[in-house]
């Protein structure tokens, strides 16, 4: 019960906070990343979250690869990563009343899975972030699992990847769902383990993006079941 009445008032603070924030980023268009920061930073703070880091950020990746389980994945990077990310989203989202801000203000990439000329505009939107010196982060697996083994991954950041020749840096995020549970509406104060694992360069006609999601999910159950005990 008390996780989730802990749910229930994380997600309402959560709503209040994004709609100051988003007021913020658009009187102080210039500072949205800082904005973004404190933000994130702050929503930590309530959550009751500690992270505990496993490897090294290899701040010179120009794409991130994460695993996905919770809401709290994007909150976890905004505030720790020391530059502008810029995150793949869904339409759906941007498309969502007020809340679509969230993406819209600080030039996020939006794609619509339904539209043919989705991957053309994917394609260039990366490129012109990239250009612009903002790494792009992308949940492969599509959508959040269950947190308990990883989805199959989607064919999107191999695409991203190969054309653009990015240096990327596969990231594990295990514990995430235990901290904010949308599914179950369940809230706990508990340590997220941010694991970084060693950067990976796409090559075109090898099978580097399967190796890369072999590895992640290899390590990623290993890091569960450790968890476990």
């Amino acid at each position: 019960m008390k996780s989730k009445i802990r749910y229930f008032f994380i997600m309402l603070q959560f709503l209040l906070t994004v709609f100051v924030t988003i007021i913020v980023m658009f009187l102080f268009k210039k500072h949205n990343h800082k904005i973004r920061r404190a933000w994130g930073y702050t929503q930590l703070a309530i959550m009751g979250v500690n992270i505990e880091y496993k490897g090294e950020l290899d701040s010179s990746a120009d794409m991130l690869v994460f695993n996905h389980q919770s809401i709290l994945d994007i909150i976890i990077f905004e505030a720790i990563h020391p530059k502008n990310l810029a995150w793949i989203a869904k339409k759906q989202i941007a498309d969502l009343p007020f809340l679509g801000q969230v993406l819209k203000l600080p030039d996020m990439i939006i794609i619509d899975r339904e539209n043919k000329a989705g991957l053309v505009k994917l394609l260039k939107e990366t490129k012109r972030h990239l250009t612009n010196g903002r790494p792009i982060a992308i949940f492969p697996e599509g959508t959040r699992s269950s947190g308990d083994e990883m989805l199959k991954f989607k064919a999107g950041a191999k695409i991203i990847a190969e054309r653009h020749d990015t240096k990327i840096q596969p990231i594990l995020i295990i514990g995430s769902r235990k901290c904010i549970d949308s599914q179950n509406m369940k809230a706990h104060k508990s340590t997220v383990t941010v694991v970084y694992l060693p950067t990976v360069m796409p090559k075109k006609g090898e099978k580097w993006y399967e190796e890369m999601e072999q590895n992640m999910n290899q390590e990623f159950a290993k890091r569960v079941e450790k968890n476990a005990k």
